[in-house]
């Protein structure tokens, strides 16, 4: 495992300000997952992992028109840091290109089974639990109502997530389960749903 640990150090200390949607213990979750559904789908671990690392070593807020270009400038950095840790160009190949290729915003599917892990891994993040924290708390960072009073649930309107947090479910979460490229993952985030669901169900009692 090359230098896997002092890597994982490098990542902390650059992550040290990100806000805690895309902090270090988002790293660590997405590793996790990437770990459960690279094994199972028999990925390359030595690749998968510094993909994760690095996947959002660059990262701006989601209000900023440079977020989404942030995957690319990512890859960018990544290419730099790989260099140092011994890494070679077919693996550096590999790894950037998955980074490249993960964000939602892209709309790409993944040309590598290494990228598709990453895209997986990272996208559980966004669900379950987990996901109704950190979409909740970008809403509080972006100072954006909970939801629209006359409309709560998207049920006449488009979603318009930059206005109401609520709509991100509707305009993005919600559509994660379908939109998953392993079998592992697809099983994960079925259940992860499912919670969402209850959630907005539960949400629905108490407006």
């Amino acid at each position: 495992m090359k230098s896997i640990k002092k890597l994982k150090s490098e990542v902390q200390k650059k992550l040290a300000k990100n806000d805690p949607a895309h902090d270090f213990e988002h790293i660590n979750r997405v590793y996790k997952n990437a770990e459960k559904i690279g094994k199972q789908e028999k990925a390359n671990m030595t690749l998968v992992r510094p993909a994760v690392l690095l996947h959002d070593v660059v990262s701006y807020p989601k209000s900023d028109k440079r977020s989404k270009n942030a995957s690319s400038q990512s890859a960018l950095q990544a290419e730099k840091i790989l260099k140092r840790y011994g890494y070679t160009s077919y693996e550096i190949g590999i790894i950037t290109q998955a980074i490249r290729e993960h964000s939602f915003s892209k709309g790409m599917i993944p040309s590598t089974l290494e990228g598709k892990v990453l895209q997986d891994a990272d996208r559980l993040d966004a669900l379950g639990a987990i996901g109704i924290a950190r979409t909740f708390a970008i809403g509080g960072i972006e100072k954006r109502m909970f939801y629209n009073k006359t409309d709560p649930f998207c049920h006449k309107r488009i979603p318009n997530d930059q206005e109401w947090t609520l709509d991100h479910f509707y305009k993005k979460l919600l559509l994660l389960e379908k939109k998953m490229n392993t079998k592992t993952a697809k099983k994960e985030s079925i259940q992860r749903t499912k919670i969402m669901k209850r959630f907005l169900n539960d949400l629905k009692k108490e407006i």
